[in-house]
């Protein structure tokens, strides 16, 4: 389980540090297939290229913990709106859009705050897709209250094409 903790001065500095980590991979991820598809030989026709090695289930769990940070952090709003484009499909962003005007709330998270701490897991997959269960925790203690989300991601792009 993932957990993120609250805490206003540590907390800064360790955002501002995954903030900056999450920027630059999402800068490697564009930059490195266009250099490395530039540099080899066309596959066969009959070799399976796998252009995903990460299940599913991890891609939205790496999705949602970079979202959360970027959205705790302050000023990481661009960096969220990078996250979106990069992990979610152009039609998901677009109803996340039309959700959010509609109930004043991020259609991440399907909330107006962040959560404490999440946990994805794995669910079934078919016709091109897969599940993932993710539990968002917002509140500790003897009796934690959470909300669960249920993600669809496309197993051809990789890309989280759905939020229920």
């Amino acid at each position: 389980m993932i957990r993120l903790r609250n805490e206003p001065s540590p907390r800064g500095r360790r955002t501002a540090g995954r903030t900056l980590l999450v920027t630059a991979l999402l800068a490697a991820a564009s930059v490195v297939p266009a250099a490395a598809a530039a540099s080899q030989a066309p596959a066969p026709a009959t070799q399976t290229r796998n252009t995903h090695s990460t299940p599913a289930h991890q891609q939205v769990a790496h999705f949602y913990g970079a979202y959360i940070d970027a959205v705790t952090a302050e000023g990481g709003g661009k960096l969220a709106t990078a996250l979106r484009s990069f992990y979610l499909t152009p039609g998901l962003r677009s109803q996340l859009r039309t959700w959010e005007a509609r109930n004043h709330a991020d259609g991440v998270l399907r909330a107006q705050n962040t959560p404490l701490a999440l946990k994805v897991t794995a669910g079934d997959s078919g016709a091109g897709h897969t599940w993932s269960k993710v539990r968002l925790t917002w509140s500790g203690g003897k009796h934690p209250t959470y909300t669960y989300l249920t993600v669809q991601s496309d197993l051809q792009t990789g890309r989280i094409s759905g939020i229920r």
